[in-house]
């Protein structure tokens, strides 16, 4: 055992009932980081019993992928066919992984739940992931190999061509899930990627009815679109690109009468909040309550990276809104979150915090 993990240990014996939370403030660390230490002292059988660990509620809960992603930055033109000069970096990401750290760095307290395997690739996930969200619920699986993905860049920083490895998410089943079925019980709200099986997004989906909690729903790729639920009842965001839009609607979408249909075809089928992201189009949302409407995209001088991008905007639209403010305030805090990361080298860029948002958006 580590220092931290003997001061757990510690206050656990002088209070078996006491919080995460608790504990968290007395060894002024993280609640997420405070949850990985009773995580390892669990497995290392230390603890034994759950007394201290009663569910705490209104987390954020986010479901699907937690990859090793490799990027290479092609110095030149992209020949396809041939070797290409290159620079490469390595970094942690997957959609629901991602999403999970934004709102973790925005101050929130978030629950990953993801399959990896027992490999290096993971314990570098878990190390560059445990200080903003709770990793004890990830289900490491000795016969597969965490979640990769590998993009090509040219030298504008746009993607290329990528190649994913991701067979390890058609494990996350729901009756992994529901050996933790406690805990998503008293959640405060559902994130989930289409990274998860159909049958695993309408389990979930049934909690969020049943319990009324709020769920949100963001696909990861068109060919994907198919492991959204027969009904999209009780989803409350959904937040595509236009790509998975002309998946849902069947048809090409162009115009600002397209985008507008599309929205109402998604309020029609039971979202309440409907986004349909546009690159430099910008962005398309509605609600229940309010038509259509056009966000023009943020003015930014040179993007860096593509990358994570999208998963930006959609932590920034639901921080705002979990923090109860106006519908265009949400879809403001997105696109201003996504311009910034668009700027930086990084998937989530390690200085985001709630105070520098706000400040991003009153610039």
């Amino acid at each position: 055992m580590n220092e931290r993990e003997q001061v757990v240990l510690s206050l656990i014996r002088q209070n078996p009932f006491m919080s995460q939370q608790e504990m968290a403030d007395k060894m002024n660390l993280s609640r997420p980081v405070l949850a990985n230490l009773v995580s390892s002292l669990t497995k290392q059988g230390k603890i034994v019993g759950r007394a201290y660990i009663l569910p705490e509620e209104n987390e954020i809960i986010c479901i699907g992928g937690a990859n090793l992603d490799r990027k290479f930055h092609v110095k030149g033109t992209v020949q396809l066919g041939t070797s290409n000069p290159s620079s490469s970096t390595f970094s942690v990401g997957g959609v629901g992984r991602n999403v999970a750290e934004n709102l973790g760095r925005l101050g929130h307290e978030v629950t990953l739940l993801t399959t990896a395997g027992k490999d290096a690739d993971w314990l570098a996930i878990q190390e560059a992931s445990e200080a903003f969200m709770n990793l004890r619920y990830v289900e490491q699986l000795p016969d597969a190999s965490t979640g990769s993905y590998t993009a090509i860049m040219d030298e504008q920083g746009e993607l290329a061509l990528a190649v994913a490895n991701m067979d390890v998410y058609d494990l996350l089943v729901p009756s992994l899930l529901k050996q933790h079925e406690t805990m998503l019980m008293n959640a405060g709200c559902f994130i989930i990627d289409l990274n998860c099986p159909k049958e695993t997004v309408e389990y979930i989906q049934s909690i969020a009815i049943a319990r009324e909690i709020p769920l949100v729903i963001v696909p990861v790729s068109s060919p994907k679109m198919n492991r959204l639920p027969y009904s999209l009842k009780g989803i409350t965001w959904f937040i595509c690109n236009t790509d998975e839009a002309e998946t849902i609607v069947g048809h090409s979408i162009q115009t600002e009468e397209d985008y507008a249909n599309a929205l109402q075809h998604l309020l029609g089928a039971g979202v309440k909040y409907a986004v349909i992201t546009a690159g430099a189009k910008g962005v398309f949302a509605a609600t229940t309550a309010i038509q259509p409407r056009h966000f023009a995209a943020k003015k930014i001088s040179k993007i860096e990276d593509v990358t994570g991008a999208g998963d930006a905007f959609v932590s920034g639209v639901i921080h705002s809104w979990l923090t109860k403010q106006p519908f265009e305030v949400c879809i403001d805090a997105g696109l201003t979150n996504s311009k910034n990361t668009l700027a930086s080298p990084y998937t989530v860029r390690p200085e985001l915090t709630e105070e520098l948002l706000k400040n991003e958006m009153e610039e």
